[in-house]
């Protein structure tokens, strides 16, 4: 008899924006829950790149459930701010999102054309269990530029400020069908089910 029910597939993430993505791309393979369900803390981000962190919140979710877990490590860099806010993006102004963009905005004032280049990134990780050591790693960047005021109601982080290369649009203008395909998470999470059939 065929098992009708999927394995559990932990989101070590507390951010509902990326919970959403990650359910329409990986629910037909797994049953998806947040960390949240199993009352999972945020691990401490220690690590000094995206793949270090996604890692360890990998890790801390699988220790702590006992299911396997995918954790993703992302944020926006700005070559320009010496790749600002990078690591940081999520608590580059110690504030909200609307505070992290306004800061950036702020950054952002004495540059033009080229130079106001970024690109977002996305590390996903999925571990099987806590001591698995072949951890399945997929990375995607989706470049654009840095606009001069936000615009657009969709989408979540620096989204209504940064407009994607080829688009005249910023990205919290597009539809969420759009953005899932086309953004640094929607890359990564493409990589790692072709890696996942390997």
């Amino acid at each position: 008899m065929k098992n009708e029910h999927p394995p559990v597939l932990v989101i070590a993430s507390h951010n509902t924006g990326k919970i959403r993505e990650f359910e329409h791309v990986f629910t037909p393979h797994w049953r998806i829950e947040p960390q949240a369900a199993f009352g999972v803390s945020e691990a401490a981000e220690t690590g000094l790149t995206f793949l270090e962190n996604a890692l360890i919140k990998a890790r801390h979710a699988c220790t702590e459930t006992g299911n396997a877990a995918l954790a993703d490590d992302s944020g926006l860099v700005v070559p320009a701010l010496g790749g600002e806010p990078g690591l940081h993006s999520a608590r580059y102004s110690g504030g909200d999102n609307t505070a992290n963009n306004a800061l950036l905005l702020e950054n952002m004032r004495a540059f033009q054309g080229a130079d106001r280049a970024a690109f977002y990134v996305a590390v996903l990780v999925l571990l099987k269990h806590a001591d698995d050591p072949t951890p399945i790693i997929a990375e995607g960047r989706w470049h654009g530029h840095i606009a001069e005021s936000p615009k657009g109601n969709g989408g979540f982080g620096y989204d209504p400020i940064f407009i994607p290369e080829g688009s005249t649009q910023h990205a919290a203008e597009l539809s969420t069908e759009e953005k899932n395909r086309v953004s640094h998470r929607a890359i990564a999470s493409a990589q790692l089910l072709v890696r996942l059939r390997e």
